[in-house]
């Protein structure tokens, strides 16, 4: 897939919670194709100790809006000055990267698809869900924070499937971890797709071995040119260590060298 370096406007940008906010992106000319899974290599301005891009995932593509979003947690100096980004500032944004997640032919809309997010993980199965739906499946969603704060864009998500939500505390949803949630005792899924911190992808991909279900995670190695050039973001695979970069960031737990 071609790849382009794009000066963006921000359109919008909207403060979610004080730990994370949601920039939205726009361009005169019609955003390049995007498939979920991938991510962009935003170029910060403004911050003096932030020198390499950072990479955000796609969190969605407004066609109709001809928008970009981007959900971004607030984690470092590079990200904390993205926060601040106000509507009509330039972002230098170098997407689309890396391979997405495998949409199911559209002939098997009986197929039940499970996308679990957590955290800031969340942010690629709004995209991936919009996707699916538009192919004729409805998803389930299971998103995960550690308070009912942390778990977002939930009237977004509810457009493009069925939600279910744990928190550690349970402020919000069933207590626990989303491995914890009783849907997974309840229905039978064909694939799984998850994002999120790593002890929680092991979890699920635990699982989903276990029921012999199809599982992909995207990973979210250091990923600081994008390009599989700075070797930062290598991952231990069947096939050798791999660029997550260029060869993922989304894999089938099958290739990964995971103790599941």
């Amino acid at each position: 897939m071609k790849k382009y370096l794009l000066d963006l406007k921000v359109a919008d940008n909207v403060r979610l919670h004080p730990n994370y906010c949601l920039l939205k992106l726009t361009s005169e000319e019609t955003l390049p194709e995007m498939i979920p899974g991938q991510f962009v290599e935003v170029r910060v301005d403004g911050s003096s100790s932030t020198f390499l891009r950072r990479p955000i995932s796609v969190n969605y593509v407004d066609k109709d809006r001809n928008e970009l979003w981007l959900l971004v947690q607030l984690i470092g100096d590079g990200t904390r000055r993205m926060a601040e980004y106000r509507q009509g500032d330039t972002m230098n944004v170098v997407l689309p990267l890396g391979n997405g997640f495998t949409i199911p032919d559209s002939d098997q809309e009986e197929k039940n698809l499970l996308l679990v997010g957590g955290g800031v993980g969340t942010a690629p199965m709004l995209f991936l869900g919009a996707v699916l739906k538009s192919k004729g499946f409805h998803p389930i969603f299971l998103l995960g924070g550690r308070t009912q704060n942390d778990v977002l864009q939930l009237d977004d998500f509810a457009k493009f499937g069925d939600v279910c939500i744990t928190t550690e505390d349970g402020s919000l949803g069933e207590k626990g971890f989303v491995t914890n949630h009783s849907i997974l005792n309840t229905k039978l899924f064909d694939t799984i797709y998850t994002c999120g911190p790593k002890p929680m992808m092991v979890a699920v991909a635990k699982y989903a071995a276990g029921k012999d279900i199809s599982c992909e995670v995207s990973l979210e190695n250091t990923m600081a040119c994008g390009f599989g050039a700075c070797l930062c973001c290598v991952e231990n695979t069947v096939e050798g260590h791999v660029c997550v970069c260029t060869e993922g960031p989304v894999f089938n737990t099958r290739k990964l060298k995971w103790q599941i």
